[in-house]
């Protein structure tokens, strides 16, 4: 799952939240932002992200409503 993709956390300075992301990227191109549904996480693009990743740059990242990510 998400093979050739890179673990990545954000922390938002706490003027704007104080929130840490989780979020995978990886591929060549042009970005591709994939933004999941609620109560979902960025594992849900799991099936597709690899292929996409042959043309764009992928990054999956969890909302800020969901566990993976720690608000301040």
């Amino acid at each position: 799952m998400f093979e050739g993709f890179t673990r990545t956390e954000i922390e938002t300075p706490s003027s704007f939240g104080g929130a840490r992301i989780h979020l995978r990227h990886g591929g060549d191109g042009p970005p591709l932002l994939l933004l999941h549904g609620n109560p979902l996480t960025h594992v849900s693009w799991h099936r597709i992200a690899n292929r996409l990743a042959e043309h764009f740059h992928v990054v999956a990242a969890d909302l800020r409503a969901t566990a993976t990510v720690s608000a301040g």
